[in-house]
């Protein structure tokens, strides 16, 4: 066992001779002997430590108890670093568990966003985007023109569905009154006039007031638009639109949403926005499927992506199910 020993750190000598030594933060994690010996390294004429120097005096014997002494010295470091190195890992993995199969595609139950009329596009659009939002997101609000964009673009291809992902508190009143408005059959007015009149000057004020985004506002748009004012705040208070704010949410948990924006094309995640031309490329890749499939158009998105799409999460760790 000995020799065993002995072997062992012989060959730590000689990877040891073989590094390349670069700094690191984590040479600053040191023990006071560690300290002292780098001391006693340092030239003072120069004012920095010198270069490390492997002792080769002695019989083997003597320079492997050097080794085993400066080993145990610095156990306690090397312990440390085993600690950190265990939760980094354990935190990409995390990550990674929370990342969504690229090659998934996620059947989103659209029926009672599309029934409450939260949809900008025909019902009969081969692709479908499913865009998960906040109204006092700004990245939600800048891919808002967008996503007009490319339903004008695609000509009767491609429509929007709006799910609520309240993640801000003191945007629910605009998701309710969203709600409450598309019963009056305005809700896309409602929301592109709330982006302007509502979170613009919200996101432009110096103290980002909550107030901006509440009651006195949502009345004012209500007034531009001719809704019924007192139609939108008993519909805005009913449990109906909390029931329909919160089904969406529950939808979206379903498939580990948590941020804002998160879009499904035709089942496809993509987190966050992206350039006009990269929602495209994708665009495009989905009708090459859908046209190849045979199914109608109109059929599309409920015989192959609700019928045939995983009805839950599953990440990049995760096998494909058979």
């Amino acid at each position: 066992m000995k020799l065993i020993r002995l072997a062992a750190l012989a060959a730590i000598a000689l990877s040891v001779a073989g590094c390349e030594q670069r700094p690191s933060r984590l040479d600053k994690v040191t023990t006071k002997e560690r300290v002292a010996e780098r001391a006693e390294r340092a030239d003072p004429a120069a004012g920095t430590p010198a270069p490390l120097k492997i002792d080769r005096s002695g019989s083997v014997e003597e320079q492997l108890k050097r080794l085993q002494d400066a080993y145990d010295r610095n156990a306690e470091a090397m312990d440390f670093l085993g600690k950190v190195f265990a939760q980094q890992k354990a935190q990409q993995q995390a990550q990674e568990r929370e990342e969504p199969a690229p090659d998934a595609m996620f059947a989103v139950n659209i029926a009672e966003d599309v029934k409450a009329g939260q949809v900008d596009g025909p019902a009969d659009a081969a692709v479908t985007i499913v865009k998960a939002f906040d109204f006092a997101c700004p990245y939600c609000q800048r891919v808002a023109g967008t996503m007009e964009e490319l339903v004008k673009d695609y000509n009767g291809k491609v429509r929007v569905v709006y799910a609520n992902m309240v993640v801000h508190p003191p945007a629910k009143p605009a998701h309710l009154a969203s709600c409450a408005a598309a019963k009056q059959g305005k809700y896309k007015e409602f929301k592109n006039a709330f982006w302007e009149k509502g979170f613009t000057p919200y996101a432009t004020s110096a103290t980002h007031d909550p107030a901006l985004l509440g009651e006195g506002t949502i009345m004012a748009i209500a007034k531009d638009l001719g809704l019924d004012a007192n139609k939108l705040k008993t519909d805005m208070a009913s449990p109906e639109c909390e029931a329909r704010i919160q089904a969406d949410m529950n939808e979206m948990n379903k498939f580990h949403v948590n941020a804002t924006p998160t879009f499904f094309i035709n089942g496809k995640h993509v987190g966050g926005a992206l350039p006009k031309e990269g929602f495209k490329n994708i665009i495009d890749e989905q009708l090459k499927l859908a046209e190849a499939s045979g199914v109608p158009a109109g059929d599309y998105y409920s015989k192959v992506v609700l019928a045939k799409g995983e009805k839950q999460f599953r990440s990049k760790l995760d096998p494909k199910p058979n």
